[in-house]
């Protein structure tokens, strides 16, 4: 994790001042709105702003296990029978680029959920640094307490106008990882789409297995999208999972952007790369529909 963190804070450093936002004007102040601290200022030109027109969109609160957790939701007005999308933040929690990522799912007419799966350990958005952030909040999230929030979502989506028979999940960077996992923890996911997600690390108490090792036995098709500059996540790691994922049925696949890096999704960073953003999302799009989910 320490080269990611390395690679986001040179990625901030190079933000030509012409592109800067106000900070006090975009800081997160609610869940899906603003921007996390660690990542301001945003790049003015490239961020994409997704409406709500048509839309019911806005914070639900789900309680797991004692424990409020706020989940940005969006869908179709008046509709149901929806086909679910979980949607992962990165690190920097579900600030304003997680839910306009969600916004257009449900454009597409998904029921779009994006829990904040860090509530118990702190704000994401709060911390102005990314080894601060990491530190205190990121390494101390238990894999196992994800699952159980991503499953009160799907819980809660079934009860509220969702099809959960047509259920995928699609996670960007830190939620890239938990993409792969979730899709070896439940079964009854359709499909998953994970952006430059680690596939390989150090096992802990925390984080008990990572890609690589549930590969062989996933059963849920996966495509991974990521980037051929990637510092963070190097060739060899997307080999290794390759290699894996061959001893299994899970027919999942890689694509790789030979041009770009680490978050290339991400429209309000100096990262993004708009070529691959807008490939990678018809192909995630497509990759749904494809198994079942939309």
């Amino acid at each position: 994790m320490k080269d990611l963190e390395l690679e986001i804070d040179s990625l901030a450093a190079k933000t030509p001042l012409s592109a800067e936002f106000d900070r006090r004007l975009f800081l997160q102040t609610a869940l899906g709105t603003g921007f996390a601290a660690a990542v301001l200022p945003v790049c003015a030109q490239s961020v994409i702003k997704t409406d709500t027109e048509g839309l019911d969109a806005g914070e639900v609160t789900l309680t797991v296990n004692g424990q409020q957790v706020p989940v940005y939701r969006a869908q179709p007005k008046g509709k149901t029978n929806l086909p679910v999308v979980l949607v992962v933040s990165e690190i920097f929690g579900v600030h304003e680029h997680i839910a306009d990522v969600a916004r257009r799912f449900a454009k597409q007419g998904y029921l779009a959920l994006a829990p904040d799966l860090f509530v118990r350990q702190g704000n994401a958005a709060a911390y102005g640094s990314i080894a601060e952030l990491m530190k205190e909040v990121v390494s101390k999230v238990p894999d196992q307490q994800v699952m159980g929030d991503l499953d009160a979502c799907v819980a809660w989506a079934a009860k509220n106008g969702g099809n959960t028979g047509k259920l995928g999940i699609t996670g960007f960077c830190w939620g890239g990882r938990i993409t792969w996992l979730y899709c070896a923890h439940n079964p009854k996911v359709k499909a998953g789409v994970a952006w430059y997600g680690r596939l390989v690390g150090d096992k802990t108490a925390l984080a008990p297995r990572h890609p690589v090792d549930i590969a062989a036995d996933l059963k849920v098709p996966v495509l991974g999208l990521y980037g051929g500059k990637d510092d963070g996540i190097p060739q060899t790691s997307v080999g290794q999972m390759k290699a894996a994922l061959a001893k299994g049925k899970s027919k999942s696949e890689f694509v790789v952007y030979p041009e770009a890096g680490h978050a290339f999704h991400a429209d309000y960073r100096p990262s993004y790369v708009e070529a691959a953003a807008r490939d990678g999302w018809t192909r995630c799009l497509a990759w749904f529909k494809a198994h079942g989910v939309a």
